[in-house]
């Protein structure tokens, strides 16, 4: 059972969330889990710029 959620907000920023609770307002599931060093690693996988959509976006 996974104990993480990678979750994402609307400037493509990524955390992981604890599996269970509910995500919080502004931030949507990504639809990976799994335990807490498998999510950590896909968020440096697919984060490959840190700035925020708003900057990156003209």
């Amino acid at each position: 059972m996974p104990t993480h959620l990678v979750v994402v907000n609307h400037e493509e920023q990524y955390a992981i969330w604890p599996a269970g609770r509910a995500v919080p307002d502004g931030w949507s599931a990504t639809g990976f889990a799994g335990d807490r060093e498998s999510c950590l690693a896909h968020v440096e996988q697919v984060w490959t710029d840190m700035r925020p959509k708003s900057l990156r976006v003209p």
